[in-house]
């Protein structure tokens, strides 16, 4: 037997990194603010608002299909000039109305030829007695639409809470030469007209200046000016109908570049050219419309004085527009389109680790969480209007110069 003392047994630890994917939890979207089809709360926001759903030459006199919140639809023009927006299949047997004719006074379905005004009134059905009594029993569902700003707007809510179009100042207020030029290639979006990702992951995107600093400038190459790659300083504010962002970046003359931004509800882009080609009142606004819960697209009215204004405002990265792009560049040289739909259909929120960056990302939440529970309440949301006098809605946007004492 050995005189030497027992060696102690010894349990070596085993270090378990609990940071790995494999111990990630299972991610999900705060689809309260994302999804828009009828009876969510934010399809049922959205609701209350007008939205644009083309541009005029869009209503004509060949049935077009339209896919809106959720909603595929059928959008025309009588040979009277009147747009309407109806229900695609036929109140008779349930034919699409994209091979309906269009008339005088409406739309005619293909199958028995029964027709159909803007309002969805039955005018005529040709297999019936003459003496057709009960098709004023019948009406084609349909949506209230107007014409403003060289766009078709509908509103597609409750008939009892329908406010009234409203006009903007920013578009109201023209200079000398300047005409309303329109665009509905989702400029803005920085990509093809239809973007195949949830509408807020741009929304968002509105009040978040800092991107503009790295992903438009430092990452991918300066795309607007050079004023807009310097890191400015932020504050945010949330106003009655928007969240203002208020930019300040020094100047190497000793100048100072205010920039100011609002992301107006419902979907407003209040957002001043990056190009700074003058400074003033915001030049433009765009409209942000959600098309379903995984993919949107943007109608931009602006104030120009040259045809195809709108249109330079588009981004180019290595010096080409996204379409010209070869895939290696796109992941080269990312751009709006390539940070938000890379975020998926839906951004995975409960992924998220926001930072003081972020503070006008929270604010306009906030902002449309307040509306989402104004409707629950049973009340109107802010930024509509009833009454048809109301003064042109107001934004303090644009891009100032501002001169030291």
């Amino acid at each position: 037997m050995s005189d030497l003392p027992p060696t102690p047994s010894r349990t070596i630890p085993i270090h378990v990194d609990t940071g790995t994917a494999y111990h990630k939890r299972q991610a999900s979207s705060n689809l309260e603010m994302t999804e828009v089809g009828r009876g969510t709360p934010m399809g049922e926001l959205m609701r209350r608002y007008w939205h644009p759903v083309g541009v005029s030459a869009d209503a004509n006199a060949r049935p077009r299909q339209v896919r809106i919140l959720g909603e595929d639809l059928i959008l025309f023009r009588d040979k009277k000039g009147r747009p309407g927006l109806v229900y695609p299949h036929c109140a008779h047997r349930g034919t699409s109305l994209f091979y309906g004719k269009v008339e005088e006074n409406g739309i005619r379905c293909c199958y028995h030829g029964w027709l159909f005004d803007a309002e969805g009134h039955c005018l005529e059905r040709p297999c019936e007695p003459k003496d057709d009594e009960h098709r004023h029993k019948i009406r084609q569902p349909w949506y209230p639409v107007q014409e403003l700003y060289g766009l078709i707007w509908a509103y597609m809510g409750p008939p009892e809470k329908k406010p009234v179009l409203p006009r903007y100042e920013c578009l109201e207020t023209l200079e000398e030469g300047e005409f309303l030029e329109v665009n509905d290639n989702s400029i803005g979006g920085g990509g093809p007209q239809i973007i195949p990702c949830n509408w807020l992951q741009h929304y968002e995107n509105l009040v978040d200046p800092f991107h503009v600093v790295i992903l438009h400038s430092s990452f991918s190459g300066t795309q607007f000016v050079e004023q807009m790659a310097l890191m400015p300083k932020v504050t945010w504010e949330t106003q009655e109908h928007s969240v203002r962002t208020v930019s300040l970046r020094d100047l190497p003359d000793g100048q100072t570049l205010l920039r100011i931004s609002e992301a107006g509800l419902p979907t407003l882009r209040v957002i001043p050219s990056p190009r700074i080609g003058k400074y003033g009142m915001v030049e433009s606004l765009g409209w942000v419309l959600p098309i379903d819960d995984h993919s949107f697209r943007i109608y931009v009215v602006g104030r120009v004085k040259e045809e195809g204004e709108l249109v330079k405002m588009r981004s180019r990265l290595n010096g080409k527009l996204w379409e010209e792009l070869t895939e290696a560049e796109h992941q080269q040289f990312p751009g709006d389109y390539e940070a938000m739909v890379s975020q998926g259909a839906i951004a995975h929120h409960s992924e998220e680790h926001l930072a003081t960056s972020d503070i006008g990302i929270v604010k306009l939440r906030r902002l449309l969480q307040q509306q989402l529970q104004r409707v629950r309440d049973g009340l109107d949301p802010a930024g509509v209007s009833f009454d048809p006098q109301s003064e042109p809605v107001k934004f303090t946007a644009g891009n100032f110069l501002v001169t030291p004492k």
